[in-house]
């Protein structure tokens, strides 16, 4: 099984590093081909320029060799993982700029009807999205109506083509003890797992 693993935090030792690690490290030990990508270290640059826009329903040409390789890297996955803080109620821009270079028409969707309904073209069926916050889940929800959910389970992945959206968010970090984050580590890598089910 083929799976991209996507981590985008600018802080190396971060507790986000640490979540990467652990679901790169169960992936490849269960026999899995693994693209992992730590986008801050590699310097993906997420600033999408005019020339890359294209015309409506049609991306242009990658002309950056790394979009290139993720453009073709991604279509070809049987499942993706994202890992990433909660920063703004947002994916961090690294993770932002990175949906909007790689996944592309042509690439990843097209638009079936001109009313805007597109056809998913990734064959990565699953998606596992790991967060962090400081957000108590209450608060994130009561005040905030949770917008990483929608980003992630309404308004990207199905637009692509990923019916099987998973998501997981550790919070607090900021106040939570070895032992919790431990456990949580633990629980990364069992849904990492459970993407081969």
């Amino acid at each position: 099984m083929r799976i991209g693993v996507y981590l985008a935090h600018p802080r190396p030792g971060s507790f986000n590093h640490a979540v990467f690690e652990a679901v790169v490290g169960e992936l490849r030990a269960r026999g899995c081909q693994v693209r992992a990508h730590d986008l801050c270290a590699e310097g993906f640059a997420p600033h999408l320029s005019a020339d890359e826009t294209g015309t409506v329903g049609s991306a242009a040409p990658a002309v950056d060799a790394q979009v290139a390789l993720h453009r073709t890297e991604v279509a070809a996955l049987d499942a993706l993982v994202f890992v990433h803080p909660n920063w703004w109620g947002m994916p961090p821009a690294v993770l932002t700029g990175w949906l909007q270079r790689v996944l592309v028409p042509g690439v990843a969707y097209k638009l079936g009807t001109a009313d805007g309904e597109p056809v998913g073209l990734l064959k990565a069926g699953k998606a596992l999205v790991l967060n962090t916050s400081d957000t108590p889940a209450e608060r994130e929800e009561s005040e905030f109506g949770d917008p990483l959910q929608r980003i992630w389970s309404a308004c990207v992945l199905p637009y692509v083509g990923v019916a099987d959206v998973r998501r997981v968010v550790f919070r607090t970090v900021t106040d939570s003890a070895d032992e919790e984050r431990a456990e949580w580590l633990d629980e990364a890598r069992r849904q990492a797992a459970s993407l081969l089910a």
